[in-house]
């Protein structure tokens, strides 16, 4: 998966399809990734939890997304912090499109393949 210093565009970087719902596009650098995401209805990232700091934005659709103990239907626009460690899950009740940060970069994601939470 790509890593960068200096300029890019993400209309460069090549989809890696996840699973029949999930697609990703990903450019990290040294100390921090950003992952776009273009999922479809009734897709589902199962419990899971990593060491890495992560921060999501909804850019269009819902997602259902359970932090700990608490779930909320986010919306386009939502934001939220998912500090390392906190067991975390997402369900989506429609089409949508994600953009999550992650510091450090996640040595899963660089290697390729979709994560063991989200195999269907």
């Amino acid at each position: 998966m790509p890593t960068l210093a200096g300029f890019g565009s993400l209309r460069t970087i090549k989809k890696e399809k996840i699973g029949p719902k999930i697609v990703r596009k990903l450019v990290a650098g040294e100390r921090g990734m950003i992952v776009w995401w273009s999922v479809k209805k009734g897709a589902h990232a199962a419990a899971h939890r990593h060491k890495h700091e992560q921060i999501f934005w909804i850019l269009k659709g819902r997602m259902k997304f359970r932090l700990g103990t608490k779930t909320k239907l986010c919306k386009a626009g939502d934001i939220a912090v998912i500090p390392g460690g906190v067991e975390h899950e997402a369900w989506w009740p429609e089409d949508c499109e994600v953009i999550d940060v992650f510091a450090p970069p996640r040595e899963d994601f660089l290697a390729g393949g979709p994560p063991a939470y989200m195999r269907d």
